[in-house]
């Protein structure tokens, strides 16, 4: 009964590692494929958001011109108020009895002078920075049709290689869903973490020449025995990777 029982969990361990191995042959051609497309999703997002914050920059500029536009005709009106007021003060003055009166009205005109100055100057103010945000209106627009040319070729690539790559990526995953349910959560769970952190994306490999297959550091005699006898899961003590023996992976060892 024992070695019935002992033979059945053997069997069991095997069978993980096996279906697990074919797990990541499976999730190592999906990241050959990810490799395929390589950075183009990444650059074609980050294009999209530049070209995103061009447009908030014309609508800010935009914006700005709109508001110097109203600043410019009311410094205007204002231009017009003053010197209305400085010809019925003008005609004020004909008319003056004494010196005191003659005094405050001149003051008044010369005010009047000095707010009309005042106010031109700030039209011509308001005029050059509508002109500088036209101007930087105009290079963003230069710079966002670029941009905009440089997207349409990126997703151009990244497209013919999505409708190349989709269907294969998408059998794969069914595939890799179909054999998750025939290994136990916690290996399962262990695996993912392992090829998470693993650079390769490997979480499980075979032996080879007496070594592991993910960092090439030796395997002792002993260990390589447990391995080969499929009784336990075997993880290497170097980089943490689960070990099975070749035949389990199909592989013959040279």
């Amino acid at each position: 009964m024992a070695t019935d029982k002992t033979k059945t969990e053997a069997l069991s361990v095997e069978s993980r590692l096996k279906t697990l191995y074919e797990l990541q042959t499976i999730l190592s051609e999906i990241d050959r494929i990810k490799t395929i497309r390589g950075e183009l999703p990444l650059e074609v997002k980050d294009l999209e958001d530049q070209i995103a914050g061009l447009h908030t920059r014309i609508d800010n500029f935009t914006a700005e011109i709109a508001e110097l536009t109203k600043s410019v005709a009311a410094e205007k009106e204002k231009i017009i108020n003053c010197q209305n007021l400085v010809e019925r003060y003008d005609e004020q003055m004909k008319n003056v009895r004494n010196n005191r009166e003659y005094d405050l009205l001149q003051k008044e005109v010369e005010f009047q002078s000095l707010e009309i100055e005042l106010a031109q100057k700030h039209i011509n103010d308001h005029t050059r920075a509508i002109e500088n945000r036209r101007s930087d209106i105009q290079a963003t627009r230069d710079r966002l049709a670029d941009m905009e040319h440089i997207l349409a070729e990126k997703r151009g690539e990244l497209d013919e290689i999505v409708s190349e790559t989709r269907q294969e990526e998408e059998n794969l995953r069914m595939k890799a869903k179909d054999l998750e349910p025939k290994i136990d959560e916690r290996t399962l769970t262990a695996f993912k973490r392992i090829r998470k952190n693993a650079r390769n994306g490997l979480g499980i490999v075979y032996v080879q020449r007496n070594a592991c297959g993910g960092c090439f550091n030796r395997i002792p005699p002993q260990k390589q025995m447990e391995i080969r006898m499929h009784k336990k899961i075997i993880v290497c003590e170097y980089c943490g990777r689960i070990m099975i023996d070749p035949t389990l992976a199909g592989v013959e060892e040279a």
